[in-house]
């Protein structure tokens, strides 16, 4: 057993069933046991004092009664002596038999007649009392039986013992008679009783018989505790004191057993969620089942393991968030490294070239060529410087560190300084609608140009054939919109959200046929938002593909 423990954890319900056990089963089985025994041996005294009590009032009302008959007969006796004649002691004797009906018989005999009398016997439910006149003669009383038991048992008609009064041998008297309990109860008299004491006997347990013998009158009592009696004092009690043990016992069970479901019911919430934790499921609650059999430290333990997971989503989501921004700032960092040795590689291919031709003292090159050299080498450089100034300013952007000198500027005069700016190396038409407006913006002036020239030069690589790119202008509210239309495959919309991302394009890495950063429209996004603008992407069968740049007006143009 203590092995077996050793190696298994009990559980919290067959711990509290084991204490119950131990701690309240036993102590109740053993406490009943001895209350048991007690009441036994209380009730087996009282048994026994109640019978020989019995025995005393029924020899006391055997004296009472002997003592009544004798005066009676010893009056009538007295008054005999007045009459002459027999005929006039018959008719006194009839009147009183007529007086007193429990009297079946009164007679004047002579000492040989009493013989006759002896047929009277308990069978014919009559007892035969004489006393000695003065002249020799007896008189006879022959009394009945149900009277004297009348008398006798006045006081016990409720009693269910057994009382049996003899004379001699012969039962004169007798109360809840049964033959086999009466035969039984003299078969265990002791040869020579006791005189004039009450004295018990018997070998039955629990059910005590009394005796006392009488010797004036010569009679014989006897008491017989029967088992209704047994059962009602001794039986029903015990039953009583085991009724009421179990009762407790059940009592005991079911309130701990509800007090043991509540706390398991709470206790596996608990284990439910803790095993959750451990799997990862940081939303997980503990839902206790509070009621009267809930105790405050499971509702307190409950409250502060939610309490904890609450800090624990929390910062499960904080590191979440965090470790999406490393995967950003990881892709961020592959992509420029990617991006800015394939970008880069080409201007510089083409500025080493130019520059190394130049530099050949083998061959002769003429004006012109030196020139075109030289153009290209330019041309090259400020391609590369523009793609430096792209990867400086993401920091400021992101940051929020962009330092602005801010002002009116015509609108007009941005776009012809932006156009003279960009890279038309295909010669695309460009639709210029604004050269003709007068109004100034609030911005920077170099960052405004930045910016135009970043979509100018978008709109030039992904413009379809021959298709012009178009620069219009609108005024809505208090801003100006500037607009970049070029002629391009519509845009899904999930794709149109995503082109502000760093390194986005839109033409993937599978479908690219032109070059860039894919910074471009990052870049616009944070320097416009920054100057205190807006700016949108459209794309349908009306614009193709069309940025909108909304700028605030500058106040003298309200």
């Amino acid at each position: 057993m203590v092995q077996f423990f050793s190696k298994r954890r009990l559980k919290i319900a067959e711990q509290i069933i084991i204490v119950i056990f131990f701690a309240v089963l036993i102590p109740m089985t053993v406490s009943g046991i001895i209350i048991n025994n007690i009441n036994q041996q209380s009730n087996r005294a009282q048994l026994r004092s109640a019978a020989v009590m019995i025995a005393n009032i029924v020899s006391e009302e055997i004296d009472v009664f002997t003592h009544s008959i004798n005066n009676e007969l010893s009056q009538i006796i007295a008054t005999l002596e007045y009459y002459n004649s027999p005929e006039q002691e018959q008719n006194y004797l009839d009147t009183i038999i007529k007086n007193l009906s429990f009297y079946k018989e009164l007679a004047v005999v002579n000492e040989s007649e009493l013989t006759k009398y002896e047929i009277y016997s308990i069978q014919d439910d009559y007892a035969v009392f004489n006393k000695p006149m003065k002249n020799g003669k007896y008189l006879v009383a022959v009394l009945d039986v149900k009277n004297l038991q009348k008398n006798l048992f006045k006081t016990l008609t409720n009693d269910k013992r057994q009382i049996y009064v003899l004379a001699g041998k012969d039962l004169i008297a007798s109360i809840n008679y049964t033959k086999e309990d009466y035969d039984n109860s003299i078969k265990q008299l002791p040869d020579k009783p006791e005189e004039n004491i009450p004295v018990i006997y018997g070998n039955i347990k629990n059910q005590p018989l009394v005796y006392i013998k009488k010797t004036e009158p010569d009679v014989l009592v006897i008491v017989n505790t029967t088992e209704d009696v047994k059962k009602h004092t001794i039986d029903y009690n015990r039953d009583k004191i085991i009724l009421s043990i179990i009762i407790t016992m059940l009592t005991v069970f079911f309130v701990v057993g509800l007090y043991t479901y509540y706390l398991y019911i709470n206790i596996r919430q608990l284990f439910k969620a803790i095993i959750a934790i451990s799997k990862g499921n940081y939303e997980r609650r503990i839902r206790l089942l509070t009621n009267i059999f809930t105790p405050f430290e499971i509702v307190f333990l409950g409250n502060e393991f939610n309490r904890m997971v609450n800090q624990i989503h929390k910062s499960y989501i904080q590191l979440k968030k965090k470790n999406r921004e490393l995967k950003q700032v990881n892709e961020f960092r592959s992509n420029m490294i990617d991006t800015v040795s394939h970008e880069f590689r080409t201007p510089l291919t083409s500025i080493q070239g130019y520059t190394s031709r130049l530099l050949r003292q083998d061959i002769e090159i003429d004006e012109e060529t030196k020139i075109k050299s030289l153009k290209t080498i330019k041309r090259q450089a400020e391609r590369l410087k523009r793609m430096i100034e792209d990867l400086l300013v993401i920091p400021d952007i992101e940051g929020a560190r962009l330092n602005f000198d801010i002002r009116p500027i015509p609108i007009n005069s941005v776009i012809e300084n932006s156009m003279m700016l960009i890279r038309n190396d295909n010669e695309k038409e460009i639709i210029n609608n604004i050269k003709n407006c007068s109004i100034e913006i609030k911005a920077d002036n170099d960052r405004i140009e930045q910016v135009f020239v970043n979509l100018i030069e978008n709109a030039i690589k992904y413009s379809r054939g021959d298709a012009p790119i178009i620069l219009d202008y609108e005024i809505n509210e208090n801003k100006l919109v500037v607009s970049v239309k070029n002629d391009y495959d519509i845009i899904p919309r999930e794709k149109l959200k995503t082109l502000f991302d760093k390194f986005t394009r839109v033409d993937d890495s599978t479908t690219r046929t032109t070059r860039g950063t894919g910074l471009g429209l990052f870049i616009v996004k944070g320097l416009v938002e920054a100057m205190g603008g807006e700016i949108r992407l459209y794309s349908n069968e009306e614009y193709g593909f069309c940025v909108k740049i909304f700028m605030p007006i500058a106040e003298e143009n309200n």
